[in-house]
């Protein structure tokens, strides 16, 4: 229960972090096998008391997060990136242990989908900038919901990255300013396509994972690994942003030198670059790595049956 709690906070707070996937968070502190297979019980349409209350605590743990953490994690994105993002470092690699216990003995197919999930990760965390903003569509909206909404089931992909290679980030995010403004009607227009399309996802996504992990459980298995070792190469943390310049695409949008000028962008949107850390940040990182990962470590070892003496 506490294990399950825990990591739905996890996804929420990671759900706040661009870049960061909720699923990693579930995968790192072993309750993402749980969360699978209580989506699929529910969504099979027969009662299942223990699915609905996985899904609660998870669903509970990420809601609280997300409204406690919302304003911090973004004040800490934008103030203090290295930190924040070692300590995402250190939990997604504190998953490692536990699922490396659940590879067992190498075998081929483990070897073959752990170097597959990796090189999905390195494809993903080396790969161009999105383009533009494109036109939408019924069915575009909704294929793009469903990515959106596999991406929080997968370890390792970003829903936003997705909606951003699809161009319908900014169609998205100006349909939800529609609702908060009172335009309802506009706004359903997009979000009810995009939500049906998530939901599919969803639990498409999870039935079709517990259906691997129940036939094929060696290569899946290596194939999360894969994935989870290969996630932070999408984290490198030192990173500042860069006041964007004409030309550059900043949340699927081509910057007019208007927007420059005016200064029209801001910051949290600015395009980051790499930089060289001080000594201090630089230990500070490891040592925050190293939290991150003891704590993710630790979470991940709760509940585990112990050994008969």
């Amino acid at each position: 229960m506490l294990r399950c709690l825990i990591g739905g906070a996890l996804m929420g707070l990671a759900n706040l972090v661009p870049g960061i996937s909720g699923g990693t968070m579930l995968l790192a502190t072993g309750v993402y096998r749980s969360f699978v297979d209580a989506v699929a019980q529910v969504t099979s349409f027969r009662w299942n008391a223990g699915g609905f209350f996985t899904l609660a605590l998870i669903g509970g743990g990420a809601v609280v997060a997300i409204l406690a953490g919302a304003g911090l994690i973004a004040e800490f994105v934008q103030t203090s990136r290295w930190a924040t993002f070692s300590v995402f470092i250190g939990l997604t690699l504190g998953g490692i242990p536990l699922l490396r216990r659940l590879v067992g003995r190498w075998q081929p197919a483990s070897v073959i989908g752990c170097i597959l999930g990796m090189a999905a990760m390195a494809a993903l965390a080396f790969a161009p900038p999105a383009g533009a903003a494109g036109a939408s569509s019924i069915p575009l909206l909704a294929l793009a919901g469903a990515l959106g909404g596999a991406a929080m089931v997968l370890p390792g992909l970003s829903g936003a990255y997705l909606l951003l290679i699809l161009g319908q980030y900014v169609v998205v995010l100006g349909a939800i300013e529609s609702a908060k403004s009172g335009d309802v009607a506009t706004a359903a227009q997009v979000l009810v396509p995009v939500g049906i399309g998530a939901a599919v996802g969803v639990v498409g996504i999870s039935n079709f994972m517990r259906w691997l992990l129940q036939r094929h459980p060696v290569p899946t298995h290596g194939f999360l690994l894969g994935l989870l070792a290969g996630a932070v190469l999408g984290l490198w943390p030192f990173m500042m942003p860069q006041p964007p310049k004409a030309g550059d695409i900043i949340r699927g949008e081509v910057v007019t030198q208007t927007q420059v000028d005016s200064n029209a962008i801001e910051m949290k949107h600015w395009p980051l670059a790499a930089f060289t850390p001080t000594g201090g940040q630089a230990f500070g990182a490891i040592a925050l790595i190293l939290v991150g990962f003891g704590a993710s470590a630790a979470i991940g070892r709760m509940g585990e049956a112990k050994p008969r003496r």
